[in-house]
This record gives C-alpha cells, structure tokens and sequence, in this order.
C-alpha cells in the first residue's frame, strides 16, 4: 500500500476448528493485517468474534514465531536448529526422503498426519489428498482425533440428516446445554440462549463443570466426567415412567424403542445419581421440564466425546425427542451435524478414484505408537505433518515425542507457525495463513456457506498448501491434469453447483461480503423430522442400531465404567485464548498453567491458591498453578487443553497425563478418561 494511503477493510471467514465459523472484517494496513472483527456477512455472527481472534491473529500472521520461508533441520530432534533454503531444494529433499520410503518399504510407508487447521475446504482437504492418493500413501482416519465419535453416534441415529439450526433455539421453552462451553467454543449459541431465556425459557447446562452459562442457568447438573450416557438413560425412564412418551410419534419415527427401553430401565433415578454423582432431585425436575417443553433443545457440545462412552452417551440423548417427540418443530430437537446441509462432493474434491486398491487405513491416533513400533509389515518410514500439531495435542505426549525422536523416519513439517511439532521435521515448509488465499468455508455447527478471497499478498515465501501439493505432484510427475487445477476449480470440485440452492452460482463465484443459507429446498428452512428426515435404512430414527450392533458391539448404548488406581478426572476442555493450540504460541499462553481444584480435593493434600503442584499419573508428570474453585466437582481437576510444552518445567504438558485407549464408537481418543493425582511440587 503506497505510504500515506489509508488501511481498508476486507471481508474474509474465520476458518478454526469451531462450529461457528464467523464471518470477519479485516483491517489492513501496509499489506499486513492490523486488526480482525467480526462482520454482518454471516447473520449468526452479528458483528461480534471471540477476544482470541480479535486479539491473537495479527500476531499469528506477522508476529515472531511465523515460519516466511523453507528450512532444513541442522541439528537433533526438537533441538530448534534450522537453515535456510530455497523452494526447489525443499522440494527436493521432500522427493528424495518420500522416495526413499517407498523404495524401502513401498508407498503406505508415507503416512500423511493432518488435522484441522485450517477448515477451508482448500486447505484443510483438496490438492494434498489428491496427491497423497495418487503416491499410495496410508489412508488416514482424522475422524478419532475430534469430532468423529459424535458424528458417528448421531448419523447412526439419524443418517445424514441435519440437525437443528443453532439459531432456532430462540422459540425454545427448554435449552439443555450437555457438554457444551459455549462462550469459550460455541460463542454465538450463548447469545441465543440469553434470547430465549429473556423470553420465558428455562436453562439447564449438563457439565462436570460450571461454566459461565452455566452462572446464568435454571439448573447445573454437575455430572461426573464419562457418565453422560447413564443420564440420559435415566430421564428416558423417568420420562416413560410419568407418561411423557409420545407414543404416535415413536410409532411412526422410532426404530429399536424397545430394545432401547430395555436397557434404560435398569437405570433407576436412584441408581443414575449415585453413579453421576448428582442428585436424584435434579433427575426428577429436569425430567419434568423436558416432558412439559415444546420446543425442547438439546445442544451437545464435543466435549462429550471425549471418553470410552462418548458415542452411546450421544446416542443415548439424541434418542430422547424421538422418545418424547420434541422433534418437528422449529426450535425443537438437537443442535447436532448441522454442516450436513452443505452439498459438498468430497470425493470429486478429493479424487478417491486415485486411491490404489488394498491400500491400508491408519486411524490417526495410532500414528505415534506405529511410528515407534518395528514388527509392521509395512512401517512408517515417513510422515508428512501439516494442518496439525500433533505434539501438542496428541494424547500419551512423551511417547509422541519419542517417536518424532526416530531418526530413521523421514518428516515433513507444513505449517503456519514454528510450532513445538516443527521442532522434530526434518524439512520445514511454510504454508500460508487463510488471510493469504482464496477459499470456501462450509460450517459443522450451522447452515451457512462463505467463500473468502485473499486479503493480504502470502507473508515471506509462504505458499498455500494447493500450490504446495502441485507442486510436489510436479515433482514426482503427476502429469494428471486434476494436478493443475486452479483453486477456483477446486472450489468449484467441492461443492455440488448444480444444487438449486446455489441458485446457479459457481462454488468459486459466491459473494464475499455475504453468506449463503443451506436450507431445505432452497425456500424453507431446515427443520428435521418436518423438512429433512431420516437418512437411515430403515428410513427412521434407529435407537437399536444394527450397524452399531456389527461395527461397534452395541446395538443399543451401554456404559463402561474408567478403571484406575488415580482419584481425580482430569479433564481439558477448550481454552479461551486457544482453539485447540492454534494461538499456543502468543504471549497469552505464556507461564505455568492454572488447575482448577475443588477446595475439599486441594485441602486434603495441602494445597493452597497459587501452588505451583505437580500433576501425575503413570504415564507422566506435568507442572500447573493450583486454582482453588466450587465450580469444578470434587473428585474433578479442569485444565484448558492446547498449551505448548514450554509452559512447563518437565517439558510435558497435560496431554502427557491422557491415556491412548479408544472411544466405544469410531475409535475415537478418550481425552478426558485421563486420572490423576496431585500433589504440592
């Protein structure tokens, strides 16, 4: 920008891993970004965004830790010791350490580690599958990492059904907010809540946790972590108990509502407290709110998932407004996979017809362990790191960096940020942040879809990782010509043009300064079991589940309770100045780390406000400041998940402390099933 000519405002999109994906104004000054708010465009954001992407982004783009150009590692694993190289040699010791895996071991050698960085249908899944596909590369399973549990539990209820729209929860008489903090991960839902409530409706917030919404609710129903499904087992008896079934509704909607019931029944009120650890009162009162509200609103948050009964719990409450037919009205149901709207075609995007047949599946948390074990027929001989920090946000930490340790394996590292994971790649490739390219951005948490263009030129020698996979496909000479595809094109692969929603509107042409609402038919809005339906074979809402029954050995939701010789649950949900640990690296996230203790937990073992104690299990130890509150439950410990490992003095954060065994459904990560004890350090 010539000097004396002043800063502009362009539209863009919020692409971090959050169900709101906020529609943003970006202030530019000098070619840099200068200042991020929240923007109209999106009707559900309404001008406002999260303080951490108000306050974090600029740095993130242009502040000290910004990786501008490509490096080669010169020193050991995780020492920090990098120099300075150009592209094309990048690219071709990113050729040579590929190729040598696959001439050793063949291509699922090459083991693809991404996640969801960035959420732009671009960046976050086009020209790098079509190239890993084409190569032969391990298939991975990202679904285990975050959100894959729940999605699996709610489509075998529903099928590809959407869920409630977020902003219908306005017409709500009751909003159960289950394992859900809103103002820290959902901030947009929070201000519907505060609508409804001002309206009449009542507030009931489901967590181990008092979280802010919860200050503000009708009832906090404090609930031991990993006993979600046991719950809502039980107000499934007590609503059948007091007549509450709507039993046309079951006739015509339910699939498996005996087998359902069979299992619920043998969780009594009295029975559910004592395992939940709350009151049989609030069993009995939230029951009767539920039966006596219409529209009733569940919001389920991912937070559920994140134990070994994380996919029944979400089946078991998913299956209650079939039971008490809450669904067919406007603000009525569950807010859950409500992205479905969108017409992506993910495999035309993708190129699925490039993978080789036999190729093998990998799911994502396994990838560390594998790394280290040596008795695979094919091993991973190299891995290709981007959209991800998988050292920061892997359970079980110290095995994952040991195997990021492993010298005789080939790492690649794409990212953003120097981040702890960069730290142990052999190449470093900088990619560019969202602000630098152009991209389309579906939602899993509403309706809307946005397209964003590039406000601000790449920063450095930064690239987009759709010119970063071309040119890789160049240099092992993938000559397809899907391997040229311009990102308007891909755009153009990702969703369904011709669907009339579209209104004949290129993908790759949508406006940037508004967003595009995925309704019904194109004119009514979404409202399941009235404009959308059940997507299942059985055309119904299936509280038995066949599927369930053959993939997963439950054909109706049941409860394991966690064994461990440790007394407190540990549990590490979303961070107010981190999504997962994207803005890890601002001052922000600097020092040592708050626990938050119940005071009876800290007064048995001496624990005072501000001790700086040690948190440990067998699997590791960590260092975090003790801060003494009621609004954990005894028996729990609360610390914000994403933090780097230098915030700690044992070089281990608390993904140390979590164990690497799997989920009931889609063998996803148990995050929360982590136990600890806690001592003064």
């Amino acid at each position: 920008m010539p000097d004396g000519q002043a800063s502009i405002t362009k539209p863009s999109v919020c692409p971090l891993d959050c169900p709101d994906t906020c529609s943003l104004d970006v202030t530019v000054d000098d070619g840099k970004v200068a200042a991020v708010r929240g923007s109209t465009a999106n009707p559900l954001t309404e001008g406002v965004v999260c303080n951490k992407v108000s306050r974090y982004y600029p740095h993130f783009v242009h502040g000290e830790g910004r990786l501008t150009h490509p490096m080669k590692r010169v020193g050991k694993r995780g020492e920090d010791r990098f120099e300075r190289i150009t592209w094309d040699e990048a690219l071709d010791l990113v050729h040579d350490g590929l190729s040598k895996a696959i001439a050793g071991h063949g291509p699922q050698s090459v083991v693809p580690l991404a996640y969801a960085g960035p959420h732009g249908m671009l960046a976050g899944g086009s020209m790098d599958f079509r190239f890993f596909h084409k190569l032969g590369a391990t298939l991975l399973d990202r679904g285990p990492m975050c959100g894959g549990v729940k999605s699996e539990a709610f489509v075998s209820v529903y099928g590809a059904m959407p869920g409630t729209p977020p902003e219908q929860g306005v017409d709500a008489e009751l909003i159960i907010v289950w394992s859900n903090n809103v103002t820290v991960s959902n901030l947009h839902f929070i201000r519907t809540i505060n609508r409804a409530k001002a309206a009449g409706a009542k507030i009931v917030v489901v967590d181990p946790k008092r979280i802010k919404a919860a200050e503000q609710a009708d009832m906090h129903v404090a609930i031991r972590p990993g006993t979600d499904v046991v719950l809502a087992y039980a107000l499934a008896a007590e609503l059948e108990r007091t007549g509450a079934f709507d039993q046309a509704f079951i006739d015509r909607w339910a699939h498996g509502a005996d087998a359902f019931m069979d299992a619920a029944r043998t969780w009594t009120v009295e029975r559910a407290a004592e395992v939940c650890g709350v009151p049989q009162e609030q069993i009995h009162t939230l029951a009767a709110w539920y039966a006596d509200a219409s529209p009733a609103l569940i919001g389920i948050g991912n937070g559920l998932e994140r134990n070994q009964n994380g996919g029944n719990s979400v089946r078991a409450i998913t299956a209650l407004p079939v039971l008490c037919g809450k669904w067919g009205v406007r603000g009525g149901g569950v807010i859950a996979k409500v992205g479905a709207a969108v017409p992506k075609t993910m495999a035309k995007l993708q190129r699925t017809d490039l993978i080789p047949e036999g190729t093998r599946r990998m799911n994502i948390m396994d990838v560390p362990a594998n790394m280290l074990r040596d008795d695979m027929d094919t091993p991973v001989a190299a891995v290709f790191v981007y959209n991800h920090n998988p050292i920061a946000v892997f359970p079980d930490q110290a095995k994952t960096v040991a195997a990021f340790s492993r010298e005789d394996i080939f790492v690649v590292g794409c990212d953003v940020q120097m981040t702890d994971s960069m730290r142990y790649v052999d190449v470093i490739l900088p990619a560019c942040t969202h602000f630098e390219h152009a991209d389309l951005f579906p939602a899993y948490g509403q309706t809307y879809l946005q397209r964003a263009d590039a406000v601000i030129p790449p920063v450095g020698e930064a690239l987009p990782n759709t010119e970063i996979f071309r040119r890789l496909a160049a240099r092992f000479g993938f000559d397809d010509p899907c391997f040229k595809a311009s990102d308007a094109e891909l755009m153009d692969d990702a969703v369904d043009g011709g669907d009339p929603r579209l209104g004949g509107v290129r993908p790759s042409a949508l406006p940037t300064d508004r967003a595009l609402n995925m309704t019904a038919d194109g004119q009514a809005e979404i409202v399941p079991f009235a404009t959308v339906f059940p997507k299942t074979a059985s055309g119904k809402a299936e509280l038995a589940s066949d599927w369930m029954a053959e993939a997963r050995g439950f054909r109706v939701p049941a409860y394991r309770p966690v064994e461990s010789g440790f007394p407190l649950a540990l549990i590490t949900p979303s961070s107010a100045d981190r999504t997962n640990a994207t803005f890890g690296g601002h001052a922000a996230s600097d020092g040592v780390q708050p626990l938050e203790i119940n005071p009876e937990d800290a007064a048995a073992r001496n624990i005072e406000e501000g001790d700086v104690v040690r948190v440990h299990n067998e699997l590791g130890e960590t260092r975090l400041r003790a801060t003494l509150t009621d609004a954990v439950r005894p028996g729990t410990v609360f610390s914000a998940k994403g933090t780097w490992m230098r915030t700690s003095e044992t070089g281990l954060t608390v993904n140390a402390l979590m164990p690497i065994h799997k989920a009931d459904l889609c063998e996803g990560a148990c995050f929360n099933d982590a136990r600890v004890e806690v001592s003064k350090a």
